[in-house]
């Protein structure tokens, strides 16, 4: 049995995944009774908590916009830099892979006062954020949709523009959001063709709930999936290098979705990267800042030989 504020709690994050339960959906998830979910409910309303419902056997229970922030107490001011600092976080990546600070904000949204809600909504469409060498410009507000489309399990009318330009409208049951070192990544299953796809959702133009809530069966490792699909894509060029570090570090240095990984005994890790073309896995091979040996191709080896010749010899004209 838990207690009654953990319950609440419990109580408070179902209804932030999903846009309505039933009382009786309540009941079963929580392992409690029907009264006790009524008796929560207001118990949550008291606390400032704003919680719609629809009369009826088939009606439900929602959190409604506009809600003030019980229990963090936050001012205006406050929340709106909160919700600033999140989308920053989940967008620059500076937590890695960890979708905690797009989770964060996706509640936080959820409940913010409408007049912050609006100026957050007036930043998002003015405010550009840079992306990295390689990535692609992605819109807050499109990733924040995508998120809460993944946690309601609605499903939803993606509309998406492929690597040539080419727009196309599909119906998408959500999974997962995942990042990678550069992109987030949308994880589904595309209804017509009843088969799970990943799409990158800085070419996702626009994202239509439909009302219908979804239940995913025997889904797929989300990240695995992101991995295949981008290791599976082929490049012009190919490097292979022995790193001397063993297979967890080099795992760590090059992701699994930049290149594939084998052991080279206890100490050592063969990586192979595709890229466009030498110049460019140069740069990339010289930005992981350890030491590493090229095995082939002769083409990027020399050109990373030219790149730190050239280096050595501006840097050394600079000396008096």
């Amino acid at each position: 049995m838990i207690s009654a504020s953990a319950r609440l709690l419990q109580l408070v994050s179902l209804l932030s995944t999903r846009s309505t339960w039933t009382s009786r959906e309540l009941a079963e998830r929580m392992a409690i009774t029907d009264r006790t979910v009524r008796r929560d409910i207001a118990r949550l309303r008291e606390l400032g908590y704003g919680i719609e419902s629809d009369p009826g056997p088939w009606g439900g229970y929602r959190l409604s916009g506009g809600t003030r922030v019980p229990p963090l107490i936050l001012d205006d001011e406050e929340a709106l830099a909160v919700a600033v600092a999140l989308r920053e976080a989940a967008l620059s990546g500076v937590l890695g892979s960890d979708q905690a600070a797009l989770s964060a904000l996706l509640k936080l949204r959820q409940v913010l006062p409408s007049p912050i809600a609006g100026r957050l909504a007036d930043m998002d469409a003015t405010f550009v954020h840079a992306p990295r060498p390689g990535g692609g410009q992605i819109s807050p507000g499109v990733l924040l949709e995508l998120a809460l489309a993944c946690r309601r399990g609605e499903c939803t009318r993606l509309s998406y523009r492929d690597q040539a330009g080419n727009d196309t409208v599909r119906d998408v049951d959500p999974y997962r959001l995942v990042r990678t070192g550069r992109r987030w990544y949308f994880v589904a299953r595309d209804v017509a063709r009843d088969q799970w796809r990943t799409f990158r959702a800085d070419r996702v133009v626009r994202v239509e709930p439909t009302g219908h809530i979804v239940d995913i069966v025997d889904p797929p490792d989300p990240a695995l999936l992101v991995s295949q699909g981008i290791t599976g894509v082929v490049y012009p060029v190919y490097v292979t290098i022995r790193l001397p570090h063993p297979l967890d570090q080099a795992l760590r240095l090059v992701p699994p979705t930049i290149g594939t990984h084998r052991p080279d005994g206890p100490d050592a890790t063969i990586v192979e990267i595709g890229g466009n073309d030498a110049d460019r896995l140069a740069t990339y091979l010289l930005g992981l800042g350890t030491t590493l040996r090229v095995l082939s191709p002769d083409r990027v080896r020399e050109a990373i030989l030219r790149r730190t010749r050239d280096l050595f010899e501006q840097n050394e004209r600079a000396l008096p």
